[in-house]
């Protein structure tokens, strides 16, 4: 059975993107740096790619991940995006699916979709609604040694309690994995 994931990069002051995020830098000013491990560390980076089976991601990541990945970062990987409104001018060949029928809906359709691999969360906002709605199951967190002193933060302002899982594995960033523990017991 599928796991709804949180797999992002962090950096050491807690933002998952730069300041002044826009079109031409989806990762605001700086942000890139939050996944310069990906080279050094590409075993780690292998295992997430292998592990995605679907993602839910936010309109506004969305819209912004058009240019560097043509809507979603795995190209044939089921993305559901998050929406109320249409897109017409959808770039390359790897939009994803509008889900208008709301965030359990989208997760769900993504855990049907993901069979037996994980459904990636995408977008701090939804991240934020998809760990208020008790669907997350696990954080996967790349903590970058960078500081951008501003920038979005992680979980859309919502906390939750994460549970520790195995050992970080130190490399360029430190990988971190916790499953999240939901009031009513869920994800214990």
């Amino acid at each position: 059975m599928s796991k709804v994931v949180l797999d992002v990069s962090m950096s050491l002051d807690g933002f998952t993107a730069g300041p002044n995020v826009r079109a031409e830098e989806p990762m605001g000013d700086g942000g890139e740096r939050l996944h310069d491990w990906m080279e050094t560390d590409a075993r780690v980076f292998e295992e997430v790619n292998a592990r995605v089976g679907a993602t839910v991601i936010g309109r506004r990541t969305f819209d912004l991940g058009l240019r560097p990945w043509g809507g979603t970062p795995w190209p044939g990987v089921p993305s559901f995006v998050v929406t109320h409104r249409t897109r017409e001018d959808l770039l390359g060949d790897n939009g994803g699916t509008f889900a208008f029928g709301g965030l359990e809906a989208a997760v769900r359709r993504a855990k049907a979709a993901a069979g037996d691999k994980d459904v990636l969360v995408m977008g701090a906002d939804v991240v934020g609604q998809v760990l208020a709605a008790g669907l997350l199951d696990e954080v996967h967190l790349h903590l970058a040694p960078v500081v951008l002193g501003q920038g979005t933060g992680l979980f859309g302002g919502r906390l939750g309690e994460l549970i520790p899982q195995g050992e970080p594995v130190e490399g360029a960033a430190t990988h971190l994995r916790f499953r999240v523990r939901h009031a009513a017991g869920r994800g214990e």
